[in-house]
């Protein structure tokens, strides 16, 4: 593949990790925050869960050079004499990022990719550090865009990008030189079912805000948020956006919608959202508790739901 064929994805990169640098925080999402709490929670014990989980999101998900540079850091401390210089883990993280522009093109062609590919057009004279590059641009892949590196043949080593969850949604249908939108849509479904499947506005935009996503400000990765969460995947039934009875003046509240029930396993969200913690679901124990009363299965399986937004009026 030529320089040329990655210029619109990296482009995309270029440009994210230019309004990172530029923002007040120097990643997609800040580190945690001491005061992390959400507003509005029913028990002292949801209230700390729901902490727990804004930590969670806060800590893991970035295209982050902070985190890169605090591993860096280490490996700096680890090598005899210092022998890291700045600038190899600069050009280093920059494979990084290319990697990950990279990999999202072949996702938008719906490609798979070899070692070979991404050596020969990506990490090049850094072959030795493939496989560390490769664990840092799939963490990345899977926290901010919501996609699973998988290597599908381990003699040939092809690999394949897939959505995370088995969503069936890529965020890319209206837009396919956008960036995939999973990852936002996991956060706020994440932020619902820990709320007691029921998360008013405020608390969700407390949460994104978090992540430097503020409504009516441009997102490089998501667009217009706003018009993404209450519209866009409210439309395809990912979302319920409804009113909150009685509410005056009328405020407003998320509910998982038809799309996310049919299609979200609930503990494989929760086992996500306990791995990017460094934990396990049992230190959510609310939660964890309901689903383990919870009869898989119950839910509605296999719906075409392409067939079925195409017939839905809009």
């Amino acid at each position: 593949m030529s320089q040329g064929s990655l210029e619109s994805p990296c482009a995309q990169v270029t440009q994210a990790e230019n309004e990172a640098s530029s923002s007040s925080s120097s990643s997609l999402i800040p580190c945690p925050m001491k005061d992390s709490s959400i507003s509005g929670t029913p028990s002292s014990s949801q209230c700390s869960q729901s902490a727990s989980f804004s930590s969670t999101v806060t800590t893991g998900t970035s295209l982050s050079r902070s985190t890169e540079g605090s591993s860096s850091q280490e490996e700096m401390e680890k090598s005899e004499g210092g022998s890291t210089s700045q600038e190899e883990m600069e050009q280093s993280n920059e494979k990084v990022e290319l990697l990950i522009s990279f990999l999202l093109q072949k996702y938008q062609m719906r490609e798979p990719v070899t070692k070979a590919d991404m050596i020969g057009n990506v990490v090049k004279e850094y072959k030795d550090d493939f496989l560390e590059i490769l664990r840092s641009a799939s963490e990345r892949m899977e926290l901010v865009f919501g996609l699973d590196v998988k290597e599908v043949d381990p003699i040939s080593h092809s690999y394949t990008l897939a959505n995370k969850l088995d969503l069936t949604y890529n965020g890319m249908l209206s837009d396919q030189q956008g960036m995939p939108k999973t990852g936002l849509l996991i956060i706020i479904l994440g932020v619902v079912f820990m709320k007691g499947n029921c998360a008013t506005e405020e608390e969700v935009w407390k949460v994104l805000n978090m992540m430097d996503i503020y409504s009516g400000r441009k997102h490089f990765i998501f667009g217009e948020p706003r018009r993404l969460i209450t519209s866009d995947l409210v439309k395809e039934r990912y979302l319920e956006y409804q009113q909150v009875p009685t509410s005056d003046p009328p405020r407003y509240e998320f509910l998982w919608g038809p799309r996310a029930h049919a299609e979200v396993s609930k503990m494989k969200l929760l086992e996500f959202l306990a791995k990017i913690h460094g934990t396990n679901p049992k230190s959510f124990p609310s939660q964890y508790e309901e689903l383990i009363q919870d009869v898989e299965g119950t839910l509605t399986p296999n719906i075409n739901w392409a067939a079925t937004l195409q017939k839905a009026p809009h």
